[in-house]
């Protein structure tokens, strides 16, 4: 119970920090794409600032959750932030959900109680040894390098899309090493951290990750990257629980096919909630009549 408490609430700060941070980045100059300047000026913006108090909030009570439980547990509990982050841009668009947006609430919910009763997650496997926690890391790590590559030549919409995918495969990530991290913590105390890698490159996955994200969110509407970000980044935990991390989930044929059924149920749930008309437009209203700056990105790539 204490791990559920912790996710969901996980969960309910992250859904409103992406609000919020998304609804400061759509006015940041679009010249900072992709550049840490672009964190220098999000942060004279307050509704930005407390949308990053909101996300760290989330991120310390997930640590939590993933000091108490399984990651192939945690992970799909904070994937319904996008519930929250629903609830809180249909109380400021005042939109209602209609059928799409409750298809999308029953279809996440189902899915997520679907793959935690179907896979009884457990943390009583063996962890990998080094070359298959090396060979997970340096794939996800690649795919997100080559998703920005790509995602410099897309047009905005697609652009944001793949940058939150590269986004949500380094929180997945990021989640893992955390877990790891809290491990040396019970074990051996905090200070045992300052001994290891994990916490150092935590940080950086962290920065690089909130960079990617606001670039996404500064270049279309919420409902581009959130879905992305959303899906990408309990998939890539679940990943990094069963490939290295000794998370457990049952195996039967019909264990296997309700989680399956889960995680496409997730999914779907998740773009229909991203691309619900309450989640905030973004940016591409405002910044049409200043083609400008597209045209300097278009001369970079």
């Amino acid at each position: 119970m204490v791990v559920f408490l912790l996710g969901l609430s996980a969960a309910c700060c992250l859904g409103f920090g992406f609000v919020l941070q998304q609804r400061a980045a759509q006015r940041a100059p679009l010249s900072d794409f992709l550049s840490f300047r672009l964190l220098l000026d999000l942060m004279r913006m307050p509704e930005w600032v407390i949308g990053i108090v909101a996300m760290v909030a989330g991120m310390v009570l997930g640590a939590l959750a993933l000091a108490h439980g399984e990651i192939s547990l945690v992970e799909p509990l904070t994937a319904t932030n996008l519930l929250f982050a629903m609830g809180l841009s249909r109380w400021l668009s005042g939109q209602p959900l209609g059928w799409s947006g409750w298809a999308g609430v029953a279809l996440l919910a189902l899915g997520v109680t679907s793959f935690i009763v179907a896979g009884r997650p457990s943390g009583d496997g063996q962890l990998a040894g080094p070359l298959r926690h090396w060979v997970l890391f340096g794939t996800f790590v690649g795919l997100a390098m080559l998703l920005t590559g790509l995602a410099k030549r897309l047009r905005p919409t697609l652009e944001a899309t793949v940058l939150a995918l590269a986004a949500g495969l380094l929180y997945g990530l990021q989640d893992a090493l955390t877990r790891i991290s809290g491990q040396f913590v019970r074990s051996d105390g905090v200070a045992v951290l300052f001994v290891h890698w994990q916490p150092y490159v935590i940080v950086a996955l962290g920065l690089t990750g909130l960079l990617l994200v606001q670039s996404a969110f500064e270049t279309a509407p919420l409902r581009s990257s959130l879905p992305a970000l959303t899906a990408a980044q309990p998939l890539a935990g679940i990943a990094c629980g069963v490939g290295f991390l000794g998370d457990r989930l049952r195996v039967t044929p019909g264990a296997l096919a309700w989680q399956a059924s889960g995680l496409l149920a997730i999914v779907i749930g998740i773009v229909l909630l991203g691309r619900h008309p309450a989640m905030p437009e973004g940016p591409c209203a405002v910044r049409d009549p200043h083609p400008a700056d597209h045209a300097a990105r278009a001369l970079e790539g």
